[in-house]
């Protein structure tokens, strides 16, 4: 496996798996995953550390210059960092259903010529984790130290603890939850919105010029919601030009992410719910909130470690004391970085709890 640096950009790379089942039933004939990958991998395959992205983020989160979502998480991967690629092989996958590499709704289905659209089979946040397993064995990996991720991330970090409790040591959940936040109706209220488009066209709209300005505003709306004003606040003092950034980062999003790929992904976040089978956990878990984030509040503290104990799960929390919301984890990621490096270390000079 060639040696990468997260100093650098590393290249794109992408694992088809062929007639790949999801856990609807239906059968993708063909799925590819994309994914970047940083350091070395180890003989016995067994030094590696799979980062998973945010909903609408990518797996170039990891590069300091790459599509943010929750906040680049760049300065936390990288030679001598929290996630320290001079000794781990780290791996940062794209979601399948995702627009950033991987099989999603914009793919083409080999069986018509044609893109998915709205026809893409249902997604689980299972189908997501089974293909990051597919990808990693058939790339060296034989057992993961951690899967580390934020938001959506979180949720893929629960899901790999509880579907290949086998084959991870430690999960770190981040700005995230046991559920997804409920909102009933959300994705038929989105639905409603991309409607209002002229090319909307039923969700068929790629060859009719799509729906730019549609994105574009859900987009700005996202950022607002999430902290971009603060987060920017630093670095650019002046409340116009930190507006005009966001509408400029929300523009080149508008561009890349599919409007499908976010139904898609948002029906299989809606679906998730990992609390009945956290007994199946054996790895360690740090789960990570942030002080300030709305849509993974401290609260759930409150009832997920409780739950974690009762299931006889090796877990510790660290409450994030950060000004930033849901984009903490990158925003005020020194802030935690010394706790991740800690628990990542303990995973190496520690075997996995047994039962």
């Amino acid at each position: 496996m060639p040696e990468s640096s997260a100093a650098a950009i590393a290249p794109d790379r992408t694992h088809k798996i062929r007639d790949f089942r999801l856990a609807s039933g239906a059968v993708l004939t063909e799925a590819e995953i994309a994914y970047v990958t940083y350091g070395r991998l180890a003989a016995d395959g067994a030094n590696a550390i799979l980062v998973t992205h945010g909903f609408t983020s990518s797996h170039r989160f990891t590069d300091t210059h790459g599509p943010s979502g929750e906040g680049s998480w760049g300065p936390l991967v990288g030679p001598g960092k929290a996630i320290d690629t001079d000794r781990f092989f780290v791996v940062s996958s794209n979601m399948l259903g995702s627009s950033y590499g991987s099989t999603c709704p914009r793919s083409i289905d080999p069986r018509t010529g044609r893109a998915y659209g709205p026809d893409f089979p249902k997604l689980d946040v299972r189908d997501i984790v089974n293909a990051q397993r597919t990808m990693l064995e058939a790339i060296g990996v034989r057992r993961l130290l951690a899967v580390v991720g934020p938001s959506y991330g979180g949720f893929q970090a629960f899901v790999w603890g509880i579907s290949h409790p086998d084959f991870v040591d430690g999960i770190v959940p981040v700005i995230s939850g046991l559920r997804s936040p409920r909102d009933p109706g959300a994705d038929e209220r989105l639905v409603a919105r991309f409607a209002a488009h002229p090319n909307w066209n039923g969700g068929r709209y790629y060859e009719n010029g799509g729906i730019f300005e549609a994105m574009r505003e859900l987009r700005v709306e996202t950022l607002l919601k999430y902290g971009a004003m603060e987060e920017l606040a630093a670095s650019i003092p002046d409340p116009a030009e930190r507006r005009a950034e966001i509408d400029r980062r929300a523009g080149t999003w508008a561009t890349e992410f599919d409007a499908n790929s976010l139904l898609a992904l948002m029906r299989a976040s809606q679906a998730y719910d990992a609390s009945p089978d956290l007994a199946k956990i054996r790895a360690r878990v740090l789960y990570i909130l942030s002080r300030t984030d709305k849509l993974f509040p401290p609260a759930l503290s409150e009832e997920v470690m409780p739950a974690l104990a009762a299931a006889g799960v090796d877990a510790q929390y660290f409450l994030l004391d950060s000004a930033f919301g849901h984009q903490a984890s990158g925003a005020d990621w020194a802030k935690w970085a010394p706790i991740l490096r800690r628990f990542i270390d303990a995973l190496r000079g520690g075997r996995r709890k047994t039962r």
